[in-house]
């Protein structure tokens, strides 16, 4: 087996303080995530002589035209690691923002966009990796000094490492949307080119950050001989059937932002003011209780029995979706609110639970390429949901209700079948009574548990 690579040893309390850099760097993308559609949009129609359909229609196309780059990134990752891929995703999205301010007709925006998708796309198909590889170094940090401490942190790292990053996620997509909002208000130019300019400054100053701050841990080189990345992915088949599920489970989580504001106003006849405080909620909840949740879930069953558990609630989730339409008027708002925390209830068990799986299912030397291609999940997701609920809202308001619930109820069948086929994992407790009781001086520094 090919060695891993590495950057120096990093001890157990630089892992933590590596946490904060990382959190940065995400809060930064997000926010610029939160700023980057609203924004564009605007910016382009304010410099350009072009229609909002244009602006759209090439703003389609050149998230298309970026779609095979997880393929590239994966295999990147994989060679030479995924701290400086995600530093170079940053440093992409920070180019693609100061290319803005250059924008003046089809040619200049198609660039800018260009630059800024290939940006946002290199650094998600990267950073998960990275978190997982630091999760990994932690835990194996961990088995150095205490067999019972490497058994928890081996159990339950990577779930907690992807949960803090969903929450930061959240929080900084939703400021995005809020300061998108901001700027609409103000509709100035002036503030335009002042955003746009901090949000490239801040992009490339979290590069910097993910580059030389951010630990350099172990990632596990490809294998000299044998079939390895996305030749061995394509033999795998539990690992492909854990991204057709995953894309199920994807299209319920984008479904929310989708319908809730069409199906209150038009679907329930419902105050027009309603969705964005229930949105408001969704994003605050995740923003706040998603570590909270996922250490309670973690506790008490398996990564694969907790997404078939998301699933249920968001089977849960549709049928009270569809029984609104019984409700009187006066009882429908409180009503929602219940129905918008069982919804985002199902997103903090998945998460962290699907993402810390995705990573762990992954052989050695391959992480990166599978990681990579697990985020197809989120993309086929985001090209199925829209179409889906424009077509069968169209023919009537419970229909998209009917087949979300119909899909999750499936996913989460499925999940129970996969599971026995997928790497075996133990909850914590059990690890740690299984853990064996070794003196501190007799154990090998680098010898990690089982993940």
């Amino acid at each position: 087996m090919a060695g891993a690579r590495t950057g120096g040893v990093t001890g157990r309390s630089g892992l933590r303080r590596g946490r904060r850099p990382l959190l940065a760097a995400v809060a930064v993308d997000s926010l610029g995530t939160g700023l980057y559609l609203p924004l564009s949009m605007l910016y382009f129609l304010r410099v350009t002589d072009l229609d909002l359909v244009a602006i759209g229609v090439l703003t389609s196309v050149s998230t298309a035209l970026t779609l095979p780059l997880p393929l590239v990134v994966g295999k990147l990752v994989d060679r030479f690691g995924p701290r400086l891929v995600v530093a170079a995703g940053q440093a992409l999205q920070g180019t693609g923002f100061l290319l803005y301010l250059l924008v003046s007709g089809t040619g200049s925006l198609v660039a800018a966009m260009l630059v800024t998708t290939a940006g946002l796309r290199v650094y998600w198909s990267s950073v998960f990796t990275l978190i997982a590889d630091l999760a990994d170094a932690e835990s194996a940090d961990a088995a150095g000094t205490d067999a019972v401490g490497a058994a928890v942190v081996g159990a339950d790292g990577k779930d907690h490492w992807f949960a803090r990053a969903g929450m930061i996620r959240e929080a900084g997509a939703g400021g995005g949307a809020l300061l998108a909002g901001a700027v609409l208000a103000v509709d100035s130019a002036r503030v335009y080119d002042g955003l746009i300019l901090a949000s490239g400054l801040a992009f490339l100053a979290a590069a910097l950050v993910v580059a030389l701050a951010v630990p350099a841990v172990p990632h596990a080189a490809p294998p000299a001989e044998g079939r390895s990345g996305y030749g061995a992915l394509l033999r795998d088949r539990p690992y492909l059937a854990l991204i057709a599920i995953s894309t199920i489970f994807a299209t319920c989580s984008t479904f929310l932002s989708l319908s809730l504001p069409v199906y209150v106003i038009q679907g329930l006849s419902g105050p027009d003011w309603a969705p964005g405080p229930l949105l408001a909620l969704n994003t605050l909840l995740l923003a706040t209780c998603t570590a909270a949740v996922t250490r309670f879930v973690r506790r008490r069953c398996t990564r694969a029995r907790a997404m078939a558990w998301a699933g249920g609630l968001w089977a849960l989730w549709c049928a009270a979706s569809a029984s609104a339409v019984l409700l009187p008027s006066r009882a429908l708002v409180p009503f929602l609110v219940a129905v918008v925390v069982c919804y985002t209830l199902a997103e903090m068990v998945y998460g962290p639970a699907s993402n810390a799986l995705a990573a762990d299912a992954a052989p050695t030397g391959s992480r990166g390429t599978y990681l990579a291609a697990f985020q197809y999940s989120f993309a086929g997701a985001n090209v199925l949901a829209p179409t889906l609920f424009g077509v069968l809202f169209s023919r009537d308001r419970l229909l998209p209700w009917l087949a979300v619930g119909l899909l999750a109820a499936l996913g989460a069948a499925l999940m129970l079948l996969l599971a026995p086929r997928l790497p075996r994992e133990h909850g914590p407790r059990q690890r740690v009574a299984a853990a064996p009781a070794v003196p501190p001086q007799n154990r090998s520094p680098r010898r990690s548990p089982r993940p």
